[in-house]
């Protein structure tokens, strides 16, 4: 099988309260959902109907067989998600403060399995096959993933996708980050990332520096996600910015997972930079309306229902 996206990296089970707006100590229920970025990632970009897969690892454990279960639910293939003996599946428990307070508390010890990826067993010609590789810097905190997130970003000849992902605390060394950011952003066409995201991986914060910093290192096409100011993409040739989708936050996590799945079905479609980006912002608008993130994913026709809609 060719599939249209292959998405490497992190892998979770998200446990979410049912309790919205009160202190994880005092819920009483929660949620289980599929959950790891470059996994919900995969999971978007299935709700659009593409042909995705994640290579990721897992602990041999219930959650580990939860995760196996939820992607064939999903329609996303796990054939390259592998268990590590001895390691559990992670989890991440989150608080929800709409509209904007969601911490997150990792489970991640004594070490995530997917930090567990090796080169030698990546299925280098399903990689090279794929339309579509995407990876994030969370893969480059620390080895073998490392190595292995690089090799599968060298090896494509197509499009890459490097989510600048950064959790400062999946670190060992947050100051190593900028440099294997950069060896990164130097074997893909595209890069994702926030603000924050952008400034420890090119060192700069201002949207359109950023994007130009990004272009300089390597990708075709930079975007930049600017919160409550939209979001800015630039290629060498065109800058376009778009504002935010209105909508009553309930849970902002997801919601850039979202929008980076939608982006592979823009890029996959061949769609111009505009629709490209108001498609994706307003698919991460409808998962921060919602609690879930996998779970919560939108399909084609409620995206471009909303878009349809007055802004």
């Amino acid at each position: 099988m060719t599939f249209d996206l292959i998405t490497m990296g992190r892998v979770s089970v998200d446990v979410y309260p049912n309790q919205v707006g009160t202190p994880l100590e005092d819920v009483e229920t929660f949620g289980k959902y599929l959950g790891g970025s470059p996994t919900n990632v995969a999971v978007a970009a299935a709700r659009y109907g593409r042909r995705t897969a994640v290579v990721t690892r897992t602990g041999e454990d219930p959650f580990g067989r939860f995760v196996h279960k939820a992607l064939r639910g999903y329609g996303v293939d796990d054939r390259f998600v592998t268990a590590v003996p001895g390691l559990p599946t992670p989890l991440a428990f989150c608080e929800i403060f709409p509209p904007d307070d969601f911490p997150l508390y990792f489970y991640r010890y004594p070490k995530a399995p997917d930090l567990e990826i090796r080169p030698e067993e990546l299925d280098l010609d399903a990689i090279r096959s794929a339309r579509i590789v995407w990876a994030t810097v969370t893969g480059l905190s620390q080895e073998p993933s490392r190595e292995a997130t690089l090799t599968a970003l060298g090896e494509h000849p197509g499009q890459t996708v490097i989510d600048l992902d950064y959790r400062p605390m999946l670190w060992d060394d947050p100051s190593e980050a900028p440099h294997w950011a950069g060896l990164a952003l130097e074997r893909a066409t595209v890069a994702v990332g926030n603000l924050e995201e952008c400034e420890v991986a090119v060192g700069e914060r201002e949207p359109r520096a950023a994007a130009r910093a990004i272009l300089a290192r390597g990708p075709e096409l930079a975007i930049v996600k600017m919160g409550p100011e939209g979001v800015l993409a630039a290629t060498a040739d065109e800058v376009v910015e778009v504002p935010p989708v209105k909508v009553d936050v309930v849970n902002g996590l997801g919601a850039g997972d979202a929008f980076g799945g939608a982006v592979c079905h823009g890029l996959l479609a061949g769609w111009g930079l505009r629709r490209l980006v108001e498609f994706a912002g307003a698919a991460g608008a409808i998962v921060a309306s919602r609690i879930a993130c996998s779970d919560a994913m939108p399909t084609q026709d409620e995206v471009d229902e909303l878009l349809k809609e007055p802004r």
